[in-house]
């Protein structure tokens, strides 16, 4: 049987570093893809990374895939305007939907059912469906707007995993912090992952996961 694609949203945000981390992470556990991006998500990119990654569906899909090494039939991405896109409607199934980075504005638009792209169509679809949604805001401070909704779409089941990282594994490198909110990304999804350990596992390593 197919495996059920996972919809991954990157947008205007800081910390665009936790989107693409979470798409390696995905691809290489064999985990098909529909990747979703705004105009936004794309100016963020080109500021915080040195990748050259282009604007085409097509093209971005096979940088993605050549970038990683993964097999490109495990993505698929679509323009902020694809209508036609699967994700668009509840009739096509997907296994869970994650926006990483989320933009405090996308998250407003998501808590008012707004549909006024791709992503935030997908993500009412996500929610009007019963399906798991997971929302990564990068922000601070929060204001009482952001908190309330936030709150309002946690009481209607989406998850709101703030990227903020920890520090009991002791980082020293920006990719053990990147790395620390894949990880509990991950583990939301249901998606195996080793990238952080687990607390307490080193004191009590036969109750550890099976490799």
């Amino acid at each position: 049987m197919p495996i059920t694609p996972i919809i991954l949203a990157f947008t205007g945000a800081s910390g665009s570093l936790y989107g693409l981390r979470l798409l390696e992470c995905l691809l290489r556990a064999g985990r098909p893809v529909y990747l979703l991006y705004s105009k936004a998500a794309q100016l963020v990119l080109a500021t915080e990374t040195d990748w050259s990654i282009p604007a085409r569906p097509e093209e971005m899909r096979s940088f993605f895939s050549t970038r990683f090494g993964t097999d490109p039939n495990l993505l698929e991405v679509y323009s902020r305007e694809e209508w036609t896109a699967p994700v668009a409607s509840g009739s096509h199934r997907a296994a869970a939907m994650v926006v990483c980075p989320c933009t405090t504005g996308t998250l407003a638009a998501i808590a008012q059912g707004n549909s006024d792209n791709l992503i935030e169509r997908a993500a009412d679809v996500m929610i009007k469906e019963g399906r798991r949604l997971i929302l990564v805001p990068r922000e601070t401070p929060f204001s009482a707007i952001h908190l309330e909704n936030m709150l309002k779409l946690a009481r209607l089941g989406v998850t709101i995993l703030p990227a903020n990282p920890g520090f009991y594994h002791r980082p020293t490198r920006i990719m053990e912090l990147v790395d620390f909110i894949v990880a509990r990304t991950l583990d939301q999804l249901g998606v195996d992952q080793t990238l952080v350990p687990r607390w307490g596992l080193e004191d009590f390593p036969r109750f550890a996961p099976e490799e």
